[in-house]
């Protein structure tokens, strides 16, 4: 539904930003075909990473990786919200539904093909930065549903799923955050890592610097390095994102 009089809910800050589904535009991205692509964050905004929001038509696919003509020095990390369709990441292929999740290392060629109508996948994309002395990651495919919760900070009414390994190889993470109604962060976090952040169900209150948002299901934000943040679940049923961040990589 459209807000009428030139009203949004989409807020734009210099270290933050709220952005609503009542403000997406389509944009074109090579190798992605037959799909609605929303460039949600990137550069442009200030960020140091790309979010993308790909909802795909029958018969549309997305290819990234070196092998298909892409940047060599870019990794993939892809959440299925909604749908299906086949994976491939190098040599893992797979028949995938709602909750699968992918991580392309970088160089390394991947493909959504035969997709379901309507699926919509989030993806993050990263300049991959070596560690030396540790070999890259390799490919992933993965199932949500599979990843145990674990209470966040001895908290069970917030729980988190960690999505991709939690190892020195990798420079990013991928996480789930399920907050029961009323449930919270433990306090007002203030970090060095950048994140990119997907309401998938839900709603609360998430306070980025000096401003609180109402936010819900299909919302995204950014947060810059040292951007205070905090959440609360509110309503009745429990509320989900799903979010990125930078890790593992030295201070200077």
């Amino acid at each position: 539904m459209s807000i009428p009089y030139g009203q949004t809910r989409t807020r734009v800050a210099a270290r933050h930003a709220l952005i609503a589904p009542d403000s997406h535009v389509k944009s074109v991205v090579p190798g992605i075909t037959g799909a609605a692509t929303i460039i949600l964050i990137n550069p442009a905004l200030g960020a140091r990473f790309a979010q993308l929001l790909v909802t795909f038509e029958v018969g549309g696919s997305a290819l990234g990786g070196a092998g298909s003509g892409g940047s060599s020095v870019t990794q993939t990390a892809g959440y299925f919200e909604t749908g299906g369709a086949t994976l491939v990441v190098g040599g893992l292929k797979q028949k995938v539904a709602t909750g699968a999740f992918f991580y392309a290392p970088a160089g390394e060629t991947w493909s959504i093909t035969a997709p379901k109508k309507g699926t919509r996948v989030t993806m993050f994309q990263k300049k991959f930065e070596p560690l030396c002395g540790v070999a890259a990651p390799k490919g992933i495919i993965g199932d949500a549903a599979k990843v145990p919760g674990q209470p966040f900070l001895g908290d069970p009414a917030a729980r988190l799923q960690v999505l991709l390994p939690d190892v020195p190889a990798f420079d990013l993470a991928m996480n789930i955050f399920t907050y029961q109604p009323g449930a919270t962060l433990p306090f007002v976090e203030t970090h060095v890592m950048e994140h990119g952040l997907l309401m998938l169900a839900g709603q609360g209150v998430y306070r980025l610097e000096d401003s609180w948002y109402p936010v819900a299901a299909g919302d995204v934000i950014w947060m810059a390095s040292y951007c205070p943040q905090w959440f609360v679940a509110m309503g009745k049923a429990p509320a989900s994102y799903l979010y990125y961040k930078d890790v593992n990589r030295a201070a200077m």
